[in-house]
């Protein structure tokens, strides 16, 4: 049996009596046109391992298979699905694995690849931004490049700049170690059951070794203190990182040059990079 054997989504859907689970923020993409989009946002897969999380009936694992990938590795939490997947397995012999798991609790560093590895996934929503932070702070970083889809809101915030509404922590933590880029939006009607927002695609690259930021975790502490109060100066917004130094806040602005009558929203990624350093020296 090969891809284009296969049924139609729908009949497997129902077959399987697979309803979408709200508890697992499942909502199904059976448009062929867009998931035959998302692959092609990976490039060249013919010598890759393509690892996907949450791939439901396999909407996007078709895909990833007919456009090109030399294999693929999915991730999936409810085993209701792998009767339907075992099916994809079929049609690709030797090339596909299934791995019953919570996504949030897998080394995917320890998992077996050959080529390239990259990660295309229509994420579930409620532990999308969990699962971005644990690949971004994976050490090494075992990935070439990361297609997600979010909610439209999360992806604007991944990729978002200085003084943009969403800039934040998450931003912050993924320049640290990313090229980020906002691919195109998925109406609400795509999927079904349709959510109640849009979604939207991005592409992450590692940047080269050397040009990243190493210390997320120090950089996370940082920005979660400089954001919890916006509309604060960082000053004051600091405080509760800078209460685990000894130093205060003004302090570590200073070391790090960064005006402490400044709001967090206006600096850019290299100045949190610098106030994370100064924040690990000051601990000790």
């Amino acid at each position: 049996m090969s891809m284009d054997q296969l049924p139609p989504l729908r009949a497997v859907i129902a077959e399987h009596g697979l309803n979408a689970d709200k508890r697992f923020g499942q909502h199904y993409l059976l448009d062929l046109n867009l998931t035959a989009k998302i692959a092609r946002l990976c490039g060249d897969m013919s010598g890759a391992t393509v690892m996907e999380v949450g791939p439901g009936p396999g909407g996007l694992t078709r895909a990833l298979f007919s456009e090109g990938a030399a294999r693929v590795t999915v991730i999936e939490k409810d085993r209701r699905f792998v009767p339907a997947l075992e099916q994809i397995g079929e049609a690709a012999p030797g090339r596909f694995s299934i791995i019953e798991a919570d996504a949030l609790k897998v080394d995917e560093s320890a998992l077996p690849f050959e080529g390239e590895r990259m990660l295309a996934s229509n994420l579930p929503y409620n532990v999308g931004t969990a699962l971005l932070i644990k690949w971004l702070q994976a050490d090494p970083i075992w990935w070439t490049r990361l297609v997600l889809m979010f909610q439209k809101e999360v992806a604007e915030r991944v990729v978002a700049t200085p003084s943009d509404k969403q800039y934040g922590r998450l931003a912050i933590l993924t320049a640290a170690v990313a090229k980020s880029r906002y691919a195109f939006t998925v109406p609400a009607r795509a999927f079904t059951p349709p959510p109640k927002v849009d979604s939207a695609v991005v592409v992450l690259e590692p940047l080269p070794e050397d040009q990243r930021f190493s210390d997320l975790k120090a950089l996370s502490t940082v920005t979660e203190s400089a954001f919890g109060q916006r509309r604060k100066t960082l000053r004051k917004s600091l405080g509760p990182a800078a209460s685990q130094t000894g130093k205060s806040a003004e302090a570590l602005l200073e070391i790090a040059g960064i005006d402490p009558g400044a709001r967090a929203e206006t600096i850019p990624p290299e100045g949190f990079f610098k106030l994370a350093e100064a924040w690990r020296a000051a601990r000790g």
